[in-house]
Order: structure tokens, then C-alpha cells, then sequence
């Protein structure tokens, strides 16, 4: 048992240092001072400031929180009542049905995503720009919130809204104030998910984002088409380092949440 232990965590050390060695290599050169990603000249913040500098690259940044926030809230709402209705069926084929369909835009490939949305947006006439690629976003980002919350409430207790029906309830306030605080943990991990999903999306956003208007990750590939610049690097470290932010506070409101429910559990 320790020997398989001490091989599993090799393992998992490895896999780490293959997956961070090529971001903590961006990362490091991202303040070399000689433009180049061969040798290391001199520390410096140049690149920095060229990214807080360009006016057009802040509008881009802006025009993806935007798109992730708005995409993350709007794709919560709706997976949370998706969610909701896929629980409430009582036929398992039915029920298994809902979920294979809920799950085709996870398992399809983002190119095949990408080009359906095109042409649907061409035929209805959606101008490609911040409407198409906001509804795309939406579209990839609910299976993903279904599936963070269908798991809390199938894990929820049939009993407590018996009880709640019991003492008088309308299903409004049991929804409100039994349902959606129980499953509040999966409805913040399918919104974070969400909101990750939206702001690291490339290949769909390549297929439905129009010009005069650019997410982050359609300009990183832009600028790395047009040549290796250190601007590239000192971006992708201060988006690298504001997805840690996020994960960091996730991993806080959820332990939070879990010391609150614990305390009312106790009470």
C-alpha cells in the first residue's frame, strides 16, 4: 500500500511539471529584458506596461468580462430551472434522454460547435459580433451548470419540501427558501465553471465573433500569428494569475458555505 502510495504521488508530480513547465516558462521570460525567449538578459516590467498601455487590448479585455460575467449568470439561471426540470421526471428514459441531450455540447468537438453556430447565426441574421458570441457562450456554458447542480439536488431529501408544503409554504418560497439555498453550492461551482469555460474559450469564439470585436483569446492567437512578442507572455501571465484568483476565491466561498450549512446543521 505505501509503495503504491509513493508511485501514485510520482506519478501526479510528473503529471504537474508537465502540465505547469510550459506556463512557468511563459511566465519567466514574460521579464526578460532582450525580447527573445532563448536566453535570459534582464529583468524588466516593459511588457507590462505595453499590455497596460494598449488602450485597444484593455477594451478586449473588458469586452471578455463581459461576455464571461453576463454568459455565466444567464447560463446559471437557465441550467439551475434545466437542472430543476431534469430532476422532476419520473420516467428514467425520459430522464436519461434530457441528460444525453444536456450533454452533446460537452462531448462534441468545439469545432463542430463553433461552425453550427456560424452558420445558425448567418441564417437568422445575427450580426457576428457581441450578440452571436455572447449566445454561444451561453449556449456551451449551461450542460456544464446542469451537471454542477443536478448532483445537490438529487442529493436532496424529498423530505424537506414535504415538510415545508406541510407548514404552509407556496412553492415559490420553497424554491426560494429550501431548494435554492441547499443546492447554492453546485449553482456557485456551475457559475465559476461557467465563467472559466466562457473566458478560455477559443475555437467556437473564432467561428462566431465578428470584426470590430475580439476576446482574449482570438487576440492572443492574432498576436502570436504576427510573430513571438513577450507581450504575449506578460498577457498570458496576468490572465494565468487571474484564473488562480478565481479558483482561490471559489475554493473560499465554498468552504464558507460549508462551515455556514455546518453551523445551521448543528443548531
Amino acid at each position: 500500500m505505501q509503495r503504491n502510495g509513493k508511485v501514485a504521488n510520482l506519478y501526479l508530480i510528473i503529471v504537474f511539471i508537465i502540465l505547469y513547465s510550459p506556463i512557468f516558462y511563459l511566465m519567466y521570460y514574460s521579464f526578460n529584458s532582450g525580447g527573445t525567449m532563448h536566453q535570459f538578459e534582464g529583468f524588466t516590467l516593459d511588457w507590462y506596461k505595453e499590455v497596460f498601455a494598449d488602450t485597444r487590448l484593455f477594451i478586449i479585455v473588458l469586452n471578455t468580462l463581459i461576455i464571461a460575467l453576463l454568459s455565466a449568470a444567464i447560463s446559471t439561471i437557465i441550467g439551475v430551472f434545466g437542472a430543476l426540470g431534469v430532476a422532476h421526471v419520473r420516467k428514467n428514459r425520459l430522464k436519461n434522454t434530457f441528460l444525453t441531450l444536456n450533454n452533446v455540447l460537452l462531448v462534441s468537438p468545439d469545432v463542430i460547435i463553433g461552425a453550427s453556430f456560424l452558420i445558425l447565426f448567418t441564417i437568422v441574421g445575427i450580426k457576428l459580433g457581441f450578440t452571436s458570441v455572447l449566445l454561444s457562450h451561453i449556449a456551451f456554458c449551461v450542460p456544464i451548470v446542469v451537471l454542477m447542480v443536478l448532483p445537490k439536488i438529487e442529493e436532496m431529501s424529498s423530505s424537506l419540501v414535504d415538510a415545508a408544503l406541510d407548514l404552509g409554504a407556496s412553492n415559490w418560497n420553497v424554491l426560494t427558501k429550501v431548494i435554492l439555498p441547499y443546492i447554492s453550492p453546485g449553482i456557485l461551482a456551475g457559475f465559476f465553471m461557467a465563467l472559466t469555460f466562457s473566458l478560455d474559450d477559443f475555437a467556437v469564439t473564432f467561428f462566431v465573433t465578428g470584426n470590430g470585436f475580439s476576446t482574449l483569446s482570438v487576440e492572443i492567437y492574432s498576436l502570436a500569428r504576427q510573430g513571438i512578442s513577450l507581450t504575449i507572455n506578460a498577457l498570458t501571465t496576468l490572465i494565468f494569475l487571474f484564473t488562480i484568483i478565481l479558483v482561490i476565491g471559489y475554493y473560499y466561498i465554498n468552504q464558507r458555505s460549508l462551515k455556514t450549512n455546518g453551523i445551521g446543521g448543528g443548531k
